[in-house]
């Protein structure tokens, strides 16, 4: 080997050259080189398609610098490695500069870049570059160390604030049956017990599971009526099971006839109705009532399963009666029937996005002991009274009422949640009729289905902002004085606080300006109400484009390049052609998991979802060859199909920055957030939708909603990392955790036993057939229990 090509050693010790004897001459770090330049070339011209949409100046001034980073690498050149510090430190100045040490933000503006800088203190790579000092890399790589552990000791914390009126409310009974959906017709998802509290939860032990042996989705709270439990499973299969053991007592199959799909063989719960104490003896004096998909409505008697003969014919009642023509799944019913005054009050849900003069939103009131019809509400025919005469149908396509309802039975009203009139996504062809009650909350009467008010959440909604929630009612001390409060949860996490007898605002809503449409053939109103008085929790009042998040620089990138295509001046952006950003999503905000509230100490528990959705308005004309419109549809009878489809980057990760989900507390009485933090880890879902199968905490999607005890707890499983978790109301810190074989879709419930005088907290969780949208026909109501839905319950241990 001749002496030309015999170079110094390199000092590994960062001293300089000293000569260690003799070696080779390295090879040049060429495919290095080649990387970096393809690199910094994918940044720079997608930063450059970024620039001229008016977006950052980063990414395509990166892009240069990277391209010249790796023209100098793959030439040898050691000044390549001072030259990448210099691009990360400024990188790393420009990240904080945008998001502060805020570690998920982090992520795609620096993980990758930091994981290139690792080469540079590699001895063989450091060789290829001869001459390069490592001091500046390894500076750099402390300073990355220092932002990690900053952002990390960050993440997650949050203020605590003290609630202003603790104590000052009525403690119901602890005894208290869960009779009702939401615990009773006010829907407060409240248990009074005590007996699991923030001092023992941390012992709290599995006491039994019960298997369903029925596929499908399963998202049905338990009711509880002495020591007997009582719950539907998908198809409105009903189990009655001891409250001690879990055994079964009696099931029930409807055989239910309706779409073959999951999402419309749906059965959220089941109601409970006592006739009174005089008649327990009899055959049917306590019933089980479910409202099935396929449009009937059943009376059981509770003890023995069996149907009604006196309820309807033979215990059934045909739902489908006055609704006129339609096919499966243009009409079923998937929540429980309020009960109130002896009655059954109960809406229905419409196939969505399809198209106009869909089966009507009528709600209506049905005898609980013999079925006979009560009262209708229908919309159209506002005061021409309850009765249909032959061959007439109620007004089809009017807005409807799928989620639950709730009742006041001393002040004799029902507070309806309801949507907007079909299609979702345009609203040309609304009558003045469609859009008075649409996306609301409608007090009727009890007695003869009247309204007493109502208040509109959302004008001309055209957004798919239906009041997903079940109205929440509980008493508010405001200034002094013990208020008669409704709260309505909405998918824009507006919350509005509402007096009950009124309808008026009891914390200020205002009516603010919104962009208008630009479509032909639509109408928006110049203002709509927002919730000032209460709480918000989006992330922001309005998106920016540092928001947007990816896993890597170049999704993320992706990300920020559709957000500046996309239609979008704040909330209520109208549908548009060109493609509208929704913030929040069509799933919320709030949904149908609704709030709970603590009533002693009035704090109200919220969960909220943060996942934008894109909604692109199709011209008529140019619907023949589109694909899916995910959870659009063709909105026949208007000029315009219409795309739903969430904001994911190429990656299939979300372009909003995390968390997607959090939970938070809110004082009634000053409408405070007395504390607000992201709950659930990125365990199950990662990049590409694969499991990580590593708990790093984020904030997760969630279904369903809470239980708030009078142990100062709250619980919750429906996040979306297969965990049951109990939190400290007062303080959010998680105090017990239990893994679930699914994510529950499903609020909890809890209640005493009376015989054995034990507090359990029930969860009910899918099986894998949840995931298809498909029923899963191997898994039917004759499996041999080993299969189906879960229902999990948990107790202390028998010391405690």
């Amino acid at each position: 080997m001749s002496q030309s090509k015999l170079l110094p050693a390199f000092d590994l010790q960062g001293k300089g050259l000293a000569v260690q004897g003799k070696l080779p001459a390295a090879k040049k770090p060429r495919v290095t080189g080649v990387v970096f330049v393809l690199l910094g070339l994918v940044l720079g011209g997608l930063g450059a398609v970024l620039a001229l949409g008016g977006g950052s100046l980063y990414y395509i001034t990166a892009g240069v610098y990277l391209t010249y980073i790796g023209v100098s690498l793959f030439r040898g050149q050691p000044a390549a490695a001072l030259h990448y510090v210099v691009f990360w430190v400024l990188t790393l100045v420009w990240s904080l500069y945008e998001v502060g040490f805020s570690v998920w933000d982090l992520l795609p503006r620096m993980a990758l870049f930091t994981a290139l800088l690792l080469l540079f203190v590699l001895p063989w790579y450091q060789r290829r570059l001869q001459t390069f000092n490592p001091r500046p890399v390894y500076m750099a790589l402390l300073a990355a160390m220092a932002v990690l552990l900053i952002s990390i000791g960050q993440y997650g914390r949050y203020d605590i604030d003290e609630p202003s009126a603790a104590g000052s409310g009525l403690q119901p009974s602890q005894m208290r049956a869960w009779q009702q959906y939401g615990a009773t017709g006010k829907g407060t998802r409240y248990a009074p017990a005590q007996q699991i509290n923030a001092q023992n939860v941390a012992q709290l032990e599995h006491a039994w599971t019960f298997r369903t042996g029925v596929a499908g989705r399963f998202q049905g709270t338990p009711l509880q009526v002495d020591n007997d439990l009582f719950l539907c499973a998908a198809g409105n299969v009903i189990f009655a099971l001891d409250a001690d053991s879990g055994k079964q007592k009696w099931r029930f199959d409807p055989q239910v006839k309706g779409a073959d799909f999951s999402f419309a063989q749906n059965c959220r719960g089941v109601s409970y109705y006592d006739a009174g104490p005089a008649d327990h003896d009899t055959v049917c004096a306590q019933r089980i009532y479910t409202a099935t998909t396929d449009a009937r409505l059943i009376a059981l008697d509770r003890r023995s399963g069996r149907p009604c003969p006196d309820f309807g014919n033979n215990g059934e009642v045909d739902l489908s009666a006055g609704m006129g023509e339609f096919e499966p799944a243009f009409y079923f019913v998937t929540s429980p029937a309020a009960v109130g005054d002896g009655k059954l009050v109960l809406g229905g849900w419409v196939l969505d996005n399809y198209a106009t003069e869909e089966p009507s939103g009528v709600v209506r009131a049905f005898d609980a002991l013999t079925g006979e019809l009560a009262w209708a509400w229908d919309m159209g025919r506002e005061g021409e009274g309850n009765r249909l005469a032959e061959g007439e149908s109620y007004t089809r396509g009017t807005p409807n009422v799928w989620s639950l309802i709730s009742v006041d039975e001393e002040l004799g009203l029902v507070y309806l949640p309801t949507g907007n009139a079909t299609p979702d996504y345009f609203g040309g062809h609304r009558s003045p009729v469609m859009d008075k009650y649409a996306s609301s909350v409608v007090a009727l009467n009890l007695s003869d289905g009247s309204v007493a008010w109502h208040f509109q959440t959302t004008h001309h909604d055209i957004w798919d902002y239906d009041v997903p929630s079940q109205p929440t009612l509980t008493d508010v001390p405001i200034d002094g004085v013990q208020r008669k409060a409704v709260v309505v949860p909405t998918k824009r996490s507006e919350l509005f606080l509402l007096d009950r007898v009124t309808g008026q605002p009891l914390a200020e809503v205002t009516e603010k300006s919104v962009p208008q449409t630009d479509v032909a053939m639509e109408t928006t109103l110049p203002t709509q109400p927002f919730s000032t008085g209460m709480p918000s929790f989006l992330h922001r009042d309005k998106l920016l484009e540092k928001d947007m998040w990816g896993i890597t620089p170049f999704d993320h990138l992706a990300c920020r390049i559709q957000f500046n295509k996309l239609r979008y001046e704040g909330p209520l952006t109208p549908p548009s052609l060109q493609g509208t950003l929704y913030y929040p999503g069509v799933a919320g905000g709030q949904n149908w998991g609704s709030v709970a509230v603590d009533e002693v100490n009035h704090l109200m528990v919220v969960n909220t979802l943060h996942m934008p959705f894109v909604v692109t308005l199709i011209p008529r004309e140019e619907t023949q060859d589109q694909g899916s419109y995910v959870v659009g549809g063709p909105q026949l009878g208007t000029p315009y199909a219409a795309r739903s489809t969430p904001f994911l980057s190429p990656l299939f990760a979300p372009c909003l920055r995390p968390p997607y989900g959090e939970i938070a507390v809110v004082d009634l009485a000053s409408q405070r957030t007395l504390w607000r933090r992201p709950l659930g880890t990125a365990a199950k879902y990662g990049p590409l939708g694969l499991s990580t199968g590593i708990p790093f905490p984020m904030g997760m999607f969630y279904s369903a909603g809470t239980v708030v005890t009078g142990g100062g707890l709250i619980f919750m499983g429906g996040v979306a990392d297969d965990t049951m978790r109990a939190l400290d109301l007062f303080t959010g810190e998680q105090l017990w955790s239990k893994a679930l074989p699914n994510t529950a879709q499903a609020t909890p419930m809890s209640y005493v036993s009376p015989v054995t005088g034990k507090q359990y907290v029930v969860v009910t969780v899918p099986d894998d057939a949840v995931d298809s949208l498909e029923m899963d026909k191997s898994a039917t109501a004759e499996d041999d229990g080993q299969r189906g839905g879960y229902v999990i319950a948990y107790t202390l241990p028998a010391d405690e």
